[in-house]
């Protein structure tokens, strides 16, 4: 893979560019929040049962410090009607530490990696996580309606930071706000778990021949 180049941070217009789009944000977050704005996500969400099914969950048991991985899950519709906002919500990808010295007692055993993006002309990076399903909940991620017959795959690209064993557990829901009820398909679960280990030797990394790309293994 080819590493991105760095951004220009340090340049008077980036910053000046980037701190205008923060504010326009920020005021368009208040103007929502005193009712002017655009409505909830979950204001208009349709009551019911709306049968769900994982029809794919996968992410490597054996990991290693530094190594980039994928979390996927995959969401199909087996009912006969189109289900609201289809969401899924995942825990563990950062562990609670009982210790006072810690100003934050969650410390991440995965990072989400970042993926560039392009704010109003100024580069900038996002979270590599499903694109435009972000929500106010914690670790939740929704993506809108999924009609009947059709699936929809949730990606997570993910780092291991924190040696040792891992417990990561995923559920999926209809809505957000509990008037749209995710039913499992016959035979299936709507919640599961992926556990493993993390090991404390980083993956073997190259420079390729032409001085740029990064690749992983030895010759």
């Amino acid at each position: 893979m080819h590493l991105p180049r760095k951004c220009p941070w340090y340049r008077r217009h980036a910053l000046r560019a980037r701190r205008s789009a923060i504010a326009l944000c920020l005021g368009t977050c208040l103007f929502a929040a005193c009712g002017g704005g655009n409505a909830r996500q979950d204001e208009n969400e349709r009551a019911g049962n709306f049968e769900l099914e994982v029809v794919d969950a996968s992410f490597p048991a054996k990991q290693k410090l530094a190594q980039k991985s994928n979390l996927v899950i995959e969401v199909r519709n087996s009912g006969s009607s189109t289900a609201p906002n289809v969401a899924v919500t995942v825990k563990g990808l950062t562990e609670r530490r009982d210790n006072s010295d810690l100003a934050d007692p969650e410390r991440p055993t995965f990072v989400i990696n970042g993926r560039p993006v392009n704010i109003g002309g100024v580069p900038d990076s996002k979270d590599d996580a499903p694109l435009g399903c972000d929500t106010a909940y914690v670790s939740t991620w929704a993506c809108g309606p999924l009609k009947a017959g059709e699936s929809r795959k949730f990606k997570f690209s993910v780092t291991a930071v924190e040696a040792g064993d891992y417990d990561i557990e995923y559920s999926v829901a209809a809505g957000l706000d509990g008037k749209a009820k995710a039913v499992p398909a016959s035979g299936t679960e709507l919640s599961g778990n992926f556990s493993g280990k993390i090991s404390d030797a980083p993956p073997a990394t190259r420079v390729a021949d032409d001085g740029h790309t990064i690749v992983e293994g030895t010759r």
